[in-house]
């Protein structure tokens, strides 16, 4: 019965931390909480950095300029020009909405070409920030 129990708990950073199964799911259970701790620690930590505050400002700034320009030009609602703005920086773009007057199609080619490269380098550099808080364990 133990080693079914030991083999169950396997692999996770808790196993060896008792004699009985109770005790190991509370070993369990405390690791990953403190697993979780440590993660929200490093991205508080990334989300802080001089080099991540910049590009996020940076991308803000053009989700209000798109935002503004489309309900201007487009005249979307604040949320779906918003929504759409977000989700073209993102390179999700679900084509549930989509620009109609040429002025928003020449804006909407430009804001891709300039917003993918500024979205993929703020996700790239806090990506890096985070993953270099956490020490290597050996």
């Amino acid at each position: 019965m133990e080693g079914k129990q030991t083999k169950a708990l396997g692999g996770y950073p808790g196993a060896a931390c008792g004699v009985s199964l109770k005790n190991r799911r509370v070993c369990v259970v405390g690791n990953l909480l403190l697993n979780y701790f440590n993660l929200f620690r490093a991205l508080a930590k990334a989300l802080v950095d001089g080099r991540s505050l910049h590009l996020l400002a940076m991308s803000a700034s053009l989700v209000v300029v798109s935002t503004t320009f489309y309900v201007l030009v487009e005249g979307w609602s604040i949320l779906d020009a918003a929504y759409f703005s977000v989700i073209t920086m993102s390179t999700v773009g679900y084509g549930d909405i989509a620009p109609e007057t040429p002025g928003g199609k020449i804006f909407t080619m430009i804001f891709t070409i300039g917003g993918i490269g500024i979205f993929v380098t703020t996700i790239s550099t806090i990506a890096a920030i985070f993953v270099s808080s956490f020490k290597v364990r050996k």
